[in-house]
């Protein structure tokens, strides 16, 4: 056995494993140290493929800024997890119902898959060798793939104007901040001068 067959092993390994404890673990904040580990590990099994863009994604995308998020999220909100699992039996005739379903379709798709022959060909353009592997990724993905590109972008950011107007909510009393009033105020508005006799105090409506 080789270095490559020994880290692919190792990888592969430890991402397996961490996938199950994500699931199969009581904390919420160790699921979530448990998700940043097997994104490390695949991001080592891309670097084994040779496709350090992708490793590079999963350590700064998903590591970096999405499991970090869910971490904090998870610290944030102190849920209290034993309140809902006080209705667990109730609803685990169903959920074993729908798991089993789940379970046949699995089989079903795993016991008639086959590779059509045709499928593994070589590729109709031929990748230069002098250029990265990034650089290839970025021809294919902002030529061939534009629209598809152009088109998840937008959707992504449909989604987060929709995530911004649902969590956005006008509550009386709290001040908010009004640019145009405050750049359209003069000395006359923004200044009131009172005259205070000599010796005599602040005035109970100027304290």
């Amino acid at each position: 056995m080789n270095a490559a067959a020994a880290f692919f092993y190792l990888f592969s390994g430890i991402t397996i494993a961490s996938a199950l404890m994500v699931v199969a673990a009581r904390n919420p904040v160790h699921s979530v140290l448990f998700l940043i580990l097997a994104f490390v590990n695949a991001a080592g099994l891309f670097l084994l493929l040779g496709a350090e863009f992708l490793a590079m994604l999963l350590i700064v995308v998903y590591v970096g800024a999405v499991a970090v998020l869910f971490l904090f999220v998870v610290m944030m909100l102190d849920v209290d997890f034993a309140e809902f699992r006080q209705g667990f039996l109730q609803y685990l005739p169903i959920g074993g119902l729908i798991g089993l379903i789940f379970a046949v379709e699995l089989l079903l798709v795993v016991g008639t898959w086959a590779i059509d022959p045709q499928i593994v060909r070589a590729p109709v353009a031929a990748i230069p060798s002098n250029i990265s592997n990034t650089e290839a990724i970025g021809r294919v993905l902002y030529t061939q793939y534009i629209y598809y590109f152009q088109a998840a972008g937008l959707v992504l950011l449909v989604a987060m104007i929709g995530a911004i107007v649902l969590t956005l909510r006008e509550r009386p009393g709290v001040k908010r901040q009004n640019i145009v009033a405050q750049n359209a105020r003069t000395k006359a508005t923004a200044m009131d001068v009172k005259k205070v006799p000599s010796r005599a105090g602040v005035p109970e409506e100027l304290a």
